[in-house]
């Protein structure tokens, strides 16, 4: 009964963004999800669409992947920002910007600074590691895989934020969106290894159900997404650096 009732509530609110976009009126919710790696540019993003829709109200919410593809999967969200298309969902996802993943380690890392680091190097280093079912983690026993080597970690970490004060502790070297560390890169507080083969290049796509008829203010912020995404989300990341 109360998922009736949920998805139910979700359709009288889609049904009254159209009405009011038929009427004329502007503004709207924008009921917006995303992964947590991505809530550190999507807001900026959000603000660029803003600019051009001043009246626009944001429902923001930020989770795990399995957080976030459930939430998706219960149309709890218009979009949602992702590292990998959902598992298991009919969804219709598109590809609007890069995503390098990069290792990190303390400055006074023994690696921080060298120029080439074989990536059979990282074989004997501890590595620290996000929860299971991560994109970045998933990326990470990919790649160590595909070099046909063993990956050392028994830190787990369940945000970002931990595992780059896990790493600035000294604790061990990471593997982490690019775009997550920008401020830490400027101010030194992180050094990003020079890996062969390294960034590995993955991508941001913005996701929605395939059987949901998207509002004119979320497809308008799909569009935008589409249109200038890379260059709004260079410009969050490297802001300040």
């Amino acid at each position: 009964l109360a998922a009736c009732a949920a998805g139910m509530l979700n359709l009288l609110g889609d049904t009254e963004a159209r009405l009011a976009a038929l009427t004329g009126q502007g503004g709207g919710v924008l009921k917006l999800g995303a992964i947590s790696t991505a809530a550190y540019f999507a807001p900026a993003l959000v603000a660029a669409f803003r600019a051009r829709q001043p009246a626009l109200a944001l429902q923001f919410k930020v989770g795990n992947r399995e957080d976030i593809q459930r939430r998706l999967a219960d149309n709890e969200f218009d979009l949602a920002i992702m590292g990998r298309p959902p598992a298991g969902v009919a969804t219709v996802a598109t590809r609007f910007a890069d995503h390098p993943l990069v290792v990190v380690a303390a400055p006074d890392h023994p690696l921080a600074g060298v120029e080439r680091v074989p990536f059979a190097r990282l074989a004997g280093e501890h590595f620290l590691v996000r929860e299971p079912g991560s994109g970045t983690r998933a990326a990470l026993e990919e790649v160590f895989a595909a070099h046909g080597l063993a990956l050392a970690s028994s830190l787990e970490m369940s945000s970002d934020e931990t595992l780059k004060q896990a790493v600035m502790a000294g604790l061990g070297l990471a593997f982490i969106s690019r775009h997550a560390i920008g401020l830490e890169l400027a101010t030194g507080r992180l050094a990003q290894l020079a890996v062969d083969g390294l960034p590995l290049l993955r991508a941001w796509y913005v996701v929605h159900l395939a059987a949901k008829r998207l509002t004119p203010l979320a497809a308008g912020f799909r569009d935008f997404l589409l249109t200038e995404g890379p260059v709004a989300l260079d410009a969050a990341v490297n802001r300040g650096a």
